[in-house]
């Protein structure tokens, strides 16, 4: 199994070789923490780390 990728520049968890939302090609597989957004339209937490979109992301990536 291998390890989850994370974009480096919005921190969402991707399973392809783009970013789906910032369109970055830079990932990362050390990170830290998952923060999941189940609906980011009532979510003060989305709002909070400045996310519209109901994924999966990590809090740090490195």
């Amino acid at each position: 199994m291998s390890k989850k990728k994370a974009c480096k520049t919005c921190k969402m968890f991707v399973e392809e070789n783009e970013c789906p939302t910032c369109k970055t090609t830079q990932f990362a597989t050390n990170w830290k923490g998952r923060l999941t957004i189940i609906d980011a339209k009532k979510s003060g937490i989305a709002k909070k780390i400045g996310v519209d979109k109901s994924a999966e992301y990590a809090i740090k990536v490195t």
